[in-house]
């Protein structure tokens, strides 16, 4: 089983703004809705991939409870925790003609580290060796500064391979733990190391830093410049598929649905190469936070260009 976990969720307003101005008044020509949060968009993936995932949440309020249906709606397994407060709104702005995606995002809820230590405890009692969790995202505010490291080694405890996406302190701290898989960007990696890192080399040389520290699998995504996917005996780059852009909101979210896929279904690591590579580029032709159907994903499966290097 894959558990999904989003204790900063969101519900992700896009909108396209032709021509977007500043100081200026700017007219909205398109608009949807979608529950969103890194996790949960990671099960809203791995739903079209057809496997199965729990979405753990943390939610409030009226805009809490309009996720909760809507993934209820969408048929996805949910074990909800619901807190006074209200669930953040982010808008997404995307500008079809300057071709740019614009994220403005609200601070979210307020937790207490007791509520977070029930939703582990609760978390823990569910997981079975060899499941995946994978933990994304952002935290909400009052979170303690080790919730991650916890969350992953008490996941490691349990047996479960922990897949950390997060970025900044919050990377930083969850690597104390070990993750079984991590996911940066390569903004996300020069960050960590605290220097710029821009080629392959480079990026190889500090995921490699990871893998020293016990991280089985370190995938750097490059945006449309594709992926490097890195273990201790492999070091696989992925070209980036060129596909029209309606948005580029979770595109990173759907390669960590595919990677848990591949991982839960036993493929090489070619195979998940292909299967996140494809299921990311066929994200990013959708708009706002859906997923992909899983009939575009496939088209794209056989065109993904990858060597070792």
């Amino acid at each position: 089983m894959i558990y999904t976990v989003t204790l900063n969720p969101a519900l992700d307003k896009t909108v396209q703004v032709p021509n977007m101005t500043v100081d200026a008044v700017n007219r909205i020509t398109e608009m949807r809705t979608d529950p969103g949060g890194k996790g949960i968009n990671v099960s809203k993936v791995i739903q079209k991939l057809g496997g199965e995932s729990t979405v753990l949440a943390l939610l409030g309020g009226s805009t809490g409870h309009k996720i909760a249906d809507a993934l209820e709606e969408m048929g996805l397994k949910c074990r909800v925790t619901f807190i006074p407060g209200e669930t953040r709104t982010n808008l997404k702005v995307v500008d079809p003609v300057r071709h740019t995606n614009t994220d403005i995002n609200e601070p979210g809820i307020e937790v207490t580290g007791e509520i977070l230590n029930g939703m582990l405890c609760e978390l823990v009692a569910m997981v079975k060796p060899g499941d995946i969790v994978a933990i994304s995202g952002s935290l909400p505010k009052g979170s303690p500064k080790d919730t991650y490291y916890r969350w992953v080694s008490e996941c490691k405890k349990a047996g479960a391979k922990a897949f950390l996406d997060v970025d900044g302190a919050l990377l930083a701290d969850g690597l104390k733990a070990v993750p079984y898989l991590v996911k940066p960007n390569n903004e996300e990696l020069s960050r960590l190391v605290g220097k710029p890192l821009e080629t392959i080399e480079e990026l190889t040389s500090a995921a490699g830093e990871l893998l020293d520290l016990g991280v089985e699998k370190v995938v750097v995504s490059m945006g449309g410049k594709g992926a490097l996917y890195i273990t201790k005996e492999t070091v696989i780059q992925a070209e980036g598929l060129k596909v029209p852009v309606g948005s580029t909101v979770g595109a990173g979210d759907s390669v960590v649905a595919a990677l848990a896929v591949a991982e839960e279904r036993g493929l090489s690591l070619e195979e998940a190469v292909c299967l996140s590579t494809a299921t990311g580029a066929a994200n990013v032709m959708c708009s706002g936070s859906q997923a992909a159907e899983y009939e575009v994903i496939e088209s794209l499966i056989g065109k993904v260009q990858y060597k070792v290097i």
